[in-house]
């Protein structure tokens, strides 16, 4: 059963008049809104605020030592904060997809530890001694040397990091029926962003002597049961983008996320991820992998099949308010959420108070990186009102986020992977936002 998150309304401290300030600029009102709490608390308890006036056990005594917390961990008042299953999503027997909690994130990057994760046959924890990632070609032609590389071979090679974001190509797949689950965490929490670490993998294939102008893909094959391979175009290796990855947020990959080493492909879907990276093999030609020609492919309206749809194209959600939270007073609130494209950087988002007739500039935070997450957020005053909620992402190719006829027109109602659609939620009159989708 999930938990329900309480939104915080800030009007809770503030005057009518602060909230009209808003208008007057957002610095000024911001400045108001703290000296309006600041008014309120005392006008609200004459005798004081006793958390303020009572020093508490921790200004008095000694706090635990640093050994007692060797790996640092969240504090305990933020255990729900978590992972969440979906059981039955997919057909192996046991949970192997789970959801990162957007709606209690900050900023762009994911902790690793509520990093989402898709596995195909379970995670494992991989000896990194005896890891080894074997680089050929489908003929003796495509590749001069054929070379193992161990673990320690690779990390002392030259690195680079690089902020991007990995989303799963059946993120949102639930929506495309009007199956609208209850929270963002489920709509869309199959997307996390994170700083990885590696080696380009055109630095290897360099190395082996590839034929970069003959050879136009390489297969990707990870070591766990499910015999995950992939086919990845030359052309997005050659730009050196496509790393051969074995850190994450500062640290060694963890082993949910392809501990000891990976592939990381920017704006590509995260099938093409490779997580315990054991081959790869440069040849002329798609494989045809089974996850390329049974997996992760969608019937067309005229009976074809979609295959090969790497990209993650242009997309936002908002993340609070959304589904399953609850807007205690009306009053000023701030409207915050994700957007990202896999074909470069976020130029814009709008966001809608009407369900999409009207539209208005968010703002959008720094860092704006290429195929990495952007947090956008922009203010409204709520009257308590119904209100639906909408956010739409523009991206530096021109690339619009479609609406769900749009999108229904070109793809069906069949599909499964790659919905981009704008996502609606129902602010109603008591405060609860719902899922619920609108054209």
């Amino acid at each position: 059963m999930l938990n329900r998150f309480i939104q915080r309304a800030p009007e809770n401290f503030l005057s009518a008049q602060q909230i009209k300030d808003v208008k007057a600029g957002r610095r000024g009102f911001l400045a108001g809104a703290f000296a309006a709490a600041v008014a309120g608390a005392q006008a609200q308890t004459p005798a004081g605020d006793p958390h303020i006036l009572n020093l508490p056990a921790h200004s008095k005594g000694l706090g635990q030592p640093v050994a007692a917390r060797p790996y640092g961990l969240p504090s305990a008042f933020e255990k729900n904060l978590q992972r969440r299953e979906s059981p039955g999503l997919t057909r192996v027997g046991a949970a192997s997809v789970s959801f990162a909690p957007l709606q209690s994130l900050f900023g762009i990057i994911t902790p690793s530890g509520l990093h989402f994760e898709r596995h195909h046959q379970g995670w494992w924890d991989i000896d990194p001694s005896k890891h080894r990632l074997m680089v050929n070609g489908s003929d003796d032609s495509l590749l001069k040397r054929p070379m193992v590389f161990d673990m320690d071979e690779i990390m002392r090679l030259p690195s680079v990091s690089r902020m991007c974001f990995i989303e799963c190509g059946a993120n949102t797949a639930m929506e495309w029926n009007n199956t609208a689950v209850p929270t963002v965490q489920y709509t869309h929490g199959m997307l996390s962003c994170s700083e990885f670490t590696g080696v380009p993998l055109i630095t290897l294939l360099e190395m082996c002597g590839a034929d970069l102008k003959r050879g136009k893909f390489v297969l990707a094959e990870g070591a766990d049961g499910s015999g995950m391979t992939r086919t990845v175009p030359m052309s997005l290796i050659q730009s050196g983008e496509v790393l051969v990855a074995y850190g994450q947020n500062g640290e060694m990959l963890r082993p949910e996320n392809g501990y000891p080493l990976r592939l990381v492909v920017p704006g590509i879907q995260g099938v093409s991820w490779v997580k315990y990276l054991r081959r790869i093999e440069v040849g002329d030609m798609p494989y045809g992998a089974k996850d390329e020609t049974l997996h992760y492919v969608d019937l067309l309206p005229d009976g074809t099949h979609r295959q090969y749809s790497g990209i993650q194209e242009v997309k936002s959600v908002i993340t609070s308010p959304s589904g399953g939270q609850v807007v205690l007073q009306k009053g000023f609130h701030s409207i915050t959420g994700l957007a990202w494209s896999g074909r470069g950087k976020v130029k814009k988002v709008d966001v809608s108070l009407d369900g999409g007739r009207n539209w208005k500039a968010a703002r959008l935070e720094g860092p704006a990186l290429a195929k990495c997450l952007t947090r956008f957020n922009t203010d409204f005053v709520w009257d308590s009102k119904p209100v639906i909620l909408q956010s739409r992402a523009v991206d530096e190719t021109g690339q619009i986020q479609p609406t769900y006829q749009a999108l229904r027109a070109v793809r069906g109602g069949r599909s499964i992977y790659h919905n981009n659609a704008i996502q609606s939620w129902l602010l109603g009159e008591n405060g609860e936002v719902k899922n619920v989708q609108v054209g």
